[in-house]
Order: structure tokens, then C-alpha cells, then sequence
């Protein structure tokens, strides 16, 4: 069933949810939630303190011994329920996302069953902790090991991906027996609050989740991550702020999960399928307008074919209808804020006062909302700031290389290492090239990498951790061991 603007907006519950209740903040005070298709705040939500998130822990430190004790396999169909919920809900949670981050329904909904997936895959891994047991070396002992939950754990999440992101770290937290304060990014809340009601008509316990929106997180942050009863902290968003968070982390030692910023190279070889590499171009630069750290950032293209590629990919970008996420023809949403359309702006300009060439777009859109064009810019030099910076824009910036050795260079030249594209039909330089480059996840002759069966995350400043597969649940358990004696001595 349809639902419309007004609809889910009256629908989302926009207070805090503290204990199994929804509450108003200690203050009583409250911020705007601004669609970034017109500009407008269209909702308010409760204003979360530090007392609110002081009493967000002690109900999640009250509620950890019975949830963490709960059978694997309840808590599995907890999460289950969660999952058919979020399938049968896609088109309020659709329009509740489109509305506060701005992104088209139709990626909307692909988000959603992307988010419900992790609850899905994460019911699935509740009943497969498992330990070992084993003959020691000496033949006189045994060794026991059992995994068992962290503790209450305090989950940050970004405003591109406001449901999936979430899910990704809720569904592993909650699998694993740990109990949750999630703090949604400011920009937006509401999916957060949406799916906080949908986990407690799930019959998830009271006080196992906690959701604190707030207008300024690096004062409730701090005032969480030095009571000593939190135990773990889990953070997507900028490398900036990652690094902020890894030193408070410090005080109490907690255990960190960071999944932080990217410089994706896109590969392009000249024996690869053309066709195939511009249509993934599209799908690995322009998800989530760009706004999305496995964005596509660089794409650079071996020399034989750059100039095809560059008119294939500057066709299909000039072709896509920026609009509104609500309207049915919109392809390319607008951009969060004012700020990132200026920083948008910015990078082009000194790509293009350093000699590159503009081939489609290069302007932010004027008028309501905060809009940029599909863009196409070839011949990046490497001093422009482009070459360095995450862009989160619908920008796609060319490099032209002749040799794989020149590919792999130009490819690992940044401090972040999140994902990598790579297109070739030769399986041997596949194999070869995937291997040098200096990333966490690749996608080999594919555009889009993010799967709730596979382990997601980075190496050097794009993080550490890892969210989903087998692994995902690991980052919310701790090792135990137990020698056991089994001599004959009295």
C-alpha cells in the first residue's frame, strides 16, 4: 500500500526511546529535520542530553543480563520478525527516507531490503556462536573457548544510509546478546525512530535498544564514552571524526569498530567490456548521488579507450533527470545540506583551474533544495584537491593511464582504502591487480560490492572492523578461555 508524504510523517513516533518508552528529552527541547529537496523542516524531533543518554545506558546496562541470556534462537526470531516487518513496511520506510536524506523511492526501497537483509542474515547467525574444544599440547589439560556479548555497546550511525547503516550494526549487536544505544545522525533521525517502533512490535525487550537523536553528539558522545560500564563503540562516518572517537575510546579502553572514508578508484583496462564498465560506472557512481563512501572517485581508464569511455559515461550522466525524490522520473536527488553542495562546487572549480576539462554539468542548481548536475570532468591533475578528497557528489572525475603498474600506483595513492572497482577481461591481471591494491573489499568487473552476506569494511584511514558475513557478529563478541584440568593427580 501506498503511502503518502503527510502520512509518514504523521506515522513516525519523534520522540526518544529510552527504556521501552518514548519520551520527551530532559530539556524538553527539540530540532528541525529539513527535507533537502526544498530546503523546509517538515518534523521535529525530541533533542537528546546528557542525562538522557546517561539514562539510555543505565537501561541498557539494566536490560544486558536477561538479553544476553535470552536463547540464541529467540533472539533469532526477534530478528526474523524484524526483517518481514521492514519487507512488509517498505513503502512508509521508503518515503520516510526519501523525505528526511532526499535519495529517489526507487533507491529508497532498495535500501530498505538492503537493511532488512542484515536482520534476515544476522537471525540466521544468532544460533552459530561458537567456541572450541580441544586437547592441549601437554596432554594434561583442555582448552575451552566461548564467545559471549561485549556488553552494552553505543552505535553511531551517518545520515546517507539512514536505515541500512542501522540495521548493519543492530542486527550483528543484537544476534550476539549485546544490548544498544544508537545515536542516528542528526540530519536523520526518523528512520532510526521508524525502525525503534518496529523492533518493539517485535517483541524485542525493553531497554535492549535505546535511540537518542540529538543536535549535538560530540557532548552526548563524551558523556557516553567515559562511563565505564559502556563497553564498545561502533562509528560510521568521516575519517575526521573516526579518529576523534578512537582517542576518547582510549579512556575506558573500549573495543572500536570504524567504518570510515573512501577514495574509490574505478580500474578501467582497455580489454574490458565496455558496455559493461559504463553501465557500472553509473551504478558505483551515482547510488546515492554520490553521497556514499563506496562512491566511485576516481575513475581512471586506460589510455586506448579513455576518450570512449569518457563519451559513453558523459552521455548516460547528461541523460539523468534531477528532481525530487518523491517524483517518479527523478534519477539524481539532491545533496544534504548547503554545505555539501559548496564543497561540491569548490572541488570542481580547482579541478577545472588546474586543467582539467569539464565534459557535462560542473554547477549546483539553483532554486529550492540543494541540487548539483551529473558531472564529468577528464584529465584530473594530481595536484587537484579532487584527487585526495572524498567527493559525495555526483561528480565523476578521469584519470588516464598506459600501464597496469601505472593503474596500481595512481589507484593507491590516498590514505583511504575502503573499495576498489576493477574492469578487464584478462583474469590473470585480474587476479594480479586485485591483489596490489591496497583496499578492503573489490568489486571485479562489478559496480556495487555491499551485501549483507559479505564482510564490509576498510584498511588504513578508511577503518577498521568489520560489518556483515560470518565476521559481522565477531565485532560485538569477546573471547573467552577456560583451562580445565583433566590430569589423574589428586
Amino acid at each position: 500500500m501506498s503511502i503518502s508524504e503527510s502520512g509518514a510523517i504523521a506515522r513516525v513516533e519523534k520522540r526518544l526511546l529510552i527504556g521501552g518508552k518514548w519520551v520527551n528529552a530532559s530539556g524538553m527541547a527539540t530540532f528541525g529535520i529539513e527535507d533537502p529537496s526544498t530546503g523546509e523542516v517538515f518534523a521535529n524531533v525530541s533533542d537528546a542530553t546528557q542525562s538522557d543518554a546517561i539514562h539510555a545506558l543505565d537501561s541498557a546496562v539494566e536490560s544486558f543480563g536477561s538479553w544476553s541470556n535470552t536463547p540464541p534462537r529467540q533472539r533469532g526470531e526477534v530478528l526474523r520478525g524484524v526483517y518481514e516487518s521492514m519487507i512488509n513496511d517498505i513503502d512508509y520506510l521508503s518515503m520516510l527516507m526519501t523525505l528526511e536524506m532526499g535519495k529517489p523511492l526507487s533507491e529508497a526501497r532498495a535500501e530498505v531490503l538492503y537493511a532488512a537483509d542484515f536482520f534476515r542474515w544476522f537471525s540466521e547467525e544468532a544460533v552459530r556462536i561458537q567456541g572450541r574444544y580441544y586437547n592441549a599440547p601437554d596432554g594434561n589439560s583442555r582448552v575451552l573457548t566461548l564467545k559471549q556479548p561485549v556488553g552494552p555497546v553505543y552505535l553511531i550511525t551517518p545520515w546517507n544510509f539512514p536505515l541500512a547503516m542501522a540495521a548493519r550494526k543492530l542486527g550483528a549487536a543484537l544476534a550476539a546478546g549485546c544490548t544498544a544505544i544508537l545515536k542516528p545522525a542528526e540530519q536523520t533521525p526518523l528512520c532510526s525512530l521508524a525502525l525503534g517502533q518496529i523492533l518493539s512490535d517485535c517483541g524485542l525487550p525493553s531497554g535492549v535498544v535505546n535511540i537518542i537523536p540529538t543536535s549535538e553528539p560530540s557532548v552526548v558522545s563524551e558523556k557516553l564514552m567515559r562511563d565505564p560500564r559502556l563497553r564498545k563503540v561502533s562509528f560510521t562516518g568521516s575519517t575526521e571524526v573516526g579518529k576523534l572517537l578512537v582517542a576518547k575510546s582510549a579512556h575506558n579502553l573500549l573495543r572500536v569498530s570504524m567504518e570510515l572514508g573512501g577514495n574509490a578508484p574505478f580500474i578501467v583496462f582497455d580489454d574490458c567490456d565496455l558496455n559493461l564498465a559504463v553501465e557500472n560506472a553509473l551504478i558505483a557512481k551515482m547510488r546515492n548521488m554520490g553521497e556514499a563512501c563506496t562512491s566511485a572517485n576516481r575513475f581512471i581508464v586506460q589510455a586506448g579507450i579513455a576518450e570512449n569511455f569518457a563519451k559513453r559515461l558523459t552521455d548516460r550522466m547528461a541523460g539523468l533527470k534531477v528532481g525530487r525524490g518523491v517524483e517518479d522520473a527523478s534519477k539524481v536527488g539532491p545533496l544534504i545540506d548547503s554545505e555539501a553542495v559548496f564543497k561540491v562546487e569548490s572541488l570542481v572549480s580547482d579541478a577545472l583551474a588546474n586543467g582539467a576539462k569539464l565534459l557535462t554539468g560542473g554547477s549546483k542548481i539553483h532554486g529550492p533544495g540543494y541540487f548539483f548536475e551529473p558531472t564529468v570532468i577528464l584529465g584530473v591533475d594530481a595536484k587537484s584537491d579532487m584527487s585526495q578528497t572524498e567527493i559525495f557528489g555526483p561528480v565523476a572525475p578521469i584519470w588516464v593511464f598506459e600501464t597496469e603498474d601505472q593503474a596500481v600506483k595512481i589507484a593507491n595513492d590516498t590514505p583511504y582504502g575502503l573499495v576498489a572497482y576493477l574492469f578487464t577481461s584478462d583474469i590473470g591481471r585480474g587476479l594480479r591487480v586485485m591483489e596490489r591494491l591496497e583496499t578492503g573489499m573489490l568489486g571485479l568487473n562489478q559496480g556495487m560490492v555491499s551485501n549483507a552476506a559479505a564482510p564490509f569494511g576498510g584498511v588504513k584511514q578508511s577503518g577498521f572492523g568489520r560489518e556483515g558475513g560470518f565476521e559481522g557478529i565477531d565485532e560485538y563478541l569477546t573471547l573467552k578461555y577456560v583451562a580445565i584440568n583433566s590430569s589423574n593427580a589428586k
